[in-house]
Parts: C-alpha cells; structure tokens; sequence
C-alpha cells in the first residue's frame, strides 16, 4: 500500500458519504496512514484519526479477526441467499 492508494480510498469514503463529521478512522501505523497529506485531508474534511501505538492491543487486530470469522462462519458456512441486510442480522440472531 501507498499514500496514493490509501488517498483515493478516503476520498471515495469521504464521497460516498457525503462529507460526514466527526467520524473516527482508526488505523495502524503504517506511513501511508501517517503521510502529511492523509492527515491533512482527515483534518479538513472533520475526520479524526485513531491511530493504536506500537504494540498496542487495541489496534485494529481484534476487529480484523473477528470480522473474518464472522465472515467465514455466517456469511460463507450457512451459504444463504442473502437478499439484504435484515437476512444477514437475523441470521447473526440465530448463530
């Protein structure tokens, strides 16, 4: 990953929702999310960085791994004909 990639993705982030406010972007410490002009555009568009420090267990880890597993075993083990969100909450319901 570089700036250039992380860059177009807040932008098309910050697009698709319409210049939201006050949302917190949580991310690791990997230079691209630390770049000058990253933080600069979270700044000028009201987002606020969450940054975990170095051997931080409250880093995006946790999440990663249970968003994996929540994939894995509700959305692709039950293998459903998902035919929107309220399907997949029921589901999680029932897990």
């Amino acid at each position: 990953m570089n700036t250039d990639m992380v860059m177009a993705a807040l932008n098309q982030a910050i697009a698709d929702r319409n210049n939201p406010k006050d949302v917190i972007h949580h991310s690791d410490r990997g230079v691209q999310y630390l770049s000058i002009r990253y933080t600069d555009k979270m700044t000028d568009c009201g987002v606020i960085a969450s940054v975990g420090a170095t051997g931080d267990s409250y880093d995006n880890a946790l999440a990663e791994t249970v968003n994996g597993l929540y994939e894995s075993e509700v959305i692709h083990y039950l293998k459903e004909s998902w035919s929107g969100v309220n399907d997949v909450e029921l589901a999680t319901l029932d897990g």
